[in-house]
C-alpha cells in the first residue's frame, strides 16, 4: 500500500500514528494520540483528537470533530477513550464524544456504519456493526445501539437506552425506553408500534421466522400478565432464534423500562 498523502496545510501533532494508504485534506487536525488505520480519509477540516483510533477504510467528512471530550460536566479530564471501526462513512458536522471513567471509559463505534450529517454519538455509547444514524439524530451516553439498527432523521435517543439488533425508529422520534430487537418505534414519543418486517426480508430472514416474530410481537403486545411475564412464557415455548433473541434481550439487565407495544 502507498504511503500516507497528508495535505501541507493539515496540522499532524507529534505522536500522532498514520498508516498507509491514509489520506490526510486541508486543514485537518490530528491530535497526539490518534490511530489512524491503513486507508482512512478525511476530507477537509476535519478534527480527529484525544486518545482515539479510526479503523481501515473508514472515510470522514468535512467539519466532523471525533475524539472530543465528553459533553459531561462530570467528566475531569481523566484519560478515555474512542475506538472507530472499520470502513465507516461519517459525514458533515458528525460529533462523536469519547468516554468517561464513571462509564467504563470507552465510546467504541463498530464497523460498516454510516453516519449521516449532523449526528451526534455520545460518551460511553457502545453501536454495532451495520449501523445507520439519520440526518440530527443524536444518541445521548451509556446507550447501546446492536447491530442492523437504524435511527431515523431528527431522533434523540435517550441515555442508558438499549435498542436491540434490527430495530428501526422513525424520524422525529424520542426513544425514552429500550428497544426489543427488529421492532418499529415511531411517533414523537416513541411507541412500539410492530416490527421491522421490511428490513428482516431484506436481509433473507425466512417466511416460518418472519411469522414466528408476528405471533411473538401480538403475544408480548396481548397477552397476559406484565411484559416480563409475557417474554418469560415466550422464552419457555419458542423454537425460533429469533423469538429467543427478543425474548432474552425483553429479560436481560436494563436501566430502562422497555417500550412496549399498544
Amino acid at each position: 500500500m502507498s504511503a500516507a498523502v497528508i495535505h501541507p496545510s493539515a496540522v499532524i501533532e507529534e505522536g500522532a500514528q498514520i498508516a498507509d494508504g491514509c489520506t490526510v485534506g486541508p486543514f485537518c487536525h490530528i491530535g497526539p494520540e490518534v490511530v489512524l488505520e491503513k486507508g482512512v480519509t478525511l476530507k477537509s477540516h476535519v478534527v480527529v483528537t484525544g486518545d482515539t483510533v479510526i479503523g481501515e477504510d473508514t472515510l470522514i467528512h468535512s467539519f466532523a470533530v471525533i475524539g472530543e471530550i465528553p459533553q459531561d460536566k462530570k467528566f475531569g479530564g481523566e484519560k478515555t477513550k474512542l475506538v472507530v471501526g472499520k470502513r465507516n462513512r461519517i459525514r458533515e458536522h458528525v460529533t462523536m464524544n469519547a468516554g468517561t471513567a464513571g462509564g467504563g471509559g470507552l465510546t467504541k463505534v463498530g464497523d460498516d456504519g454510516l453516519f449521516m450529517a449532523g449526528c451526534h454519538v455520545a460518551h460511553d455509547c457502545i453501536i454495532g456493526n451495520n449501523v445507520i444514524l439519520v440526518n440530527n439524530s443524536a444518541v445521548a451516553g451509556h446507550c447501546i445501539i446492536e447491530d442492523d439498527v437504524i435511527v431515523g432523521g431528527l431522533c434523540g435517543v435517550h441515555q442508558f437506552v438499549r435498542i436491540g439488533r434490527g430495530a428501526i425508529i422513525g424520524a422525529v422520534t424520542m426513544v425514552t425506553n429500550d428497544v426489543i430487537p427488529y421492532g418499529l418505534v415511531q411517533a414523537q414519543r416513541g411507541k412500539l408500534d410492530g416490527l421491522n418486517l421490511v428490513g428482516l426480508k431484506r436481509r433473507g430472514v425466512s417466511r416460518s421466522d418472519i411469522t414466528a416474530l408476528r405471533a411473538a410481537f401480538q403475544m408480548l403486545a396481548q397477552g397476559e400478565g406484565a411484559f416480563q411475564e409475557r417474554a418469560k412464557r415466550l422464552s419457555d415455548e419458542t423454537t425460533s432464534d429469533y423469538v429467543k433473541e427478543i425474548t432474552d434481550f425483553v429479560l436481560s439487565e436494563t436501566d430502562r423500562h422497555f417500550l412496549t407495544p399498544g
